[in-house]
C-alpha cells in the first residue's frame, strides 16, 4: 500500500475515533444535565438536554457512513476492522444513552409541575453512579484501557442493586402517601432509564475489549439479584 494510502486511512481511522469520543462527551453531558435537571428542577436544563439530542442522533449517522466508506474502499483488517467496528457499534449504543438521558429530561418536566418529594434524592444518587460508569467506559475508549473497561463491567451490578433497592423504596413511598403515585412512578421510569445507561455501558466495555484484544470477554455478564420486574 502506498505511503500516502496509509496516511489517509490513519487520518480517517482517527477520524471516526474521534467522533466517537466526541459524540460519547455529548451523551455524558446529556445524563449530567439530565439528572442534575431532576434533581434541581431545573426545567430550563431540562428542555435543553431534548432539544440537543439532535446532535447526537446526527453524529451516529456521520459514524455510521464513515464507517460504510471505510468497510467499502479501505476494506480494513485486524487491529483495523475492529477499530472500525467498534465506533460503529458504540455509535448505536451511546445514540441510546443519549435517547434514555431525554426520557429522563421530560419526565423532569412533568415532576417540575408537582410537589417534591423526597426520594428525588436517591434517584440523584443512582444518576450519579450511571453517569460516573459511562464517564470512565468512554475515558477507557479514549485511552483504549482495557482494565478500565473491564472495571466498569464488573460494577454494573451496583447499579443493578440501586435500582432494586429504589424500587422497593418508591413502593413503599406510594403506599404510605397514596398522592405521590403519579410523582414516584416518574421517578421509577427515571431510575429505570438509569439501570439501562448502566447496560450501555456494560455494553461499551465488551466492544473496548474486544477492539483492543481481539477477544469476548469470557466471563459471564455481572448482574444482581433482581427481584423486581421490568
Amino acid at each position: 500500500m502506498a505511503e500516502h494510502t496509509v496516511k489517509a486511512f490513519t487520518e480517517e481511522l482517527d477520524a471516526i475515533t474521534q467522533d466517537t469520543a466526541r459524540m460519547g462527551g455529548l451523551a455524558e453531558a446529556a445524563v449530567a444535565d439530565s439528572i442534575a435537571a431532576v434533581a434541581r428542577r431545573d426545567t430550563e436544563l431540562a428542555q435543553s438536554v431534548i432539544e440537543r439530542d439532535v446532535k447526537i442522533d446526527q453524529l451516529q449517522r456521520e459514524i455510521e457512513r464513515k464507517a460504510i466508506k471505510l468497510f467499502a474502499l479501505r476494506q480494513p483488517m485486524a487491529s483495523d476492522l475492529r477499530v472500525v467496528l467498534t465506533a460503529w457499534r458504540l455509535a448505536g449504543e451511546i445514540e441510546r444513552v443519549g435517547d434514555l438521558a431525554k426520557n429522563i429530561a421530560k419526565r423532569a418536566l412533568i415532576l417540575n409541575q408537582s410537589e417534591p418529594i423526597q426520594l428525588t434524592r436517591s434517584v440523584e444518587r443512582m444518576g450519579k453512579i450511571a453517569q460516573q460508569h459511562l464517564k470512565q467506559v468512554l475515558d477507557a475508549y479514549t485511552n483504549r484501557d482495557v482494565q478500565g473497561a473491564i472495571t466498569v463491567w464488573y460494577s454494573d451490578d451496583n447499579i443493578d442493586a440501586h435500582y432494586n433497592s429504589l424500587f422497593r423504596e418508591l413502593l413503599t413511598y406510594m403506599i404510605e402517601d397514596p398522592r405521590t403515585i403519579s410523582s414516584c412512578a416518574h421517578l421509577l421510569f427515571i431510575a429505570k432509564n438509569l439501570e439501562r445507561i448502566g447496560d450501555h455501558g456494560t455494553n461499551i466495555a465488551e466492544y473496548i475489549h474486544f477492539m483492543v484484544t481481539g477477544e469476548e470477554i469470557a466471563t459471564q455478564r455481572p448482574r444482581a439479584d433482581v427481584d423486581t420486574a421490568d
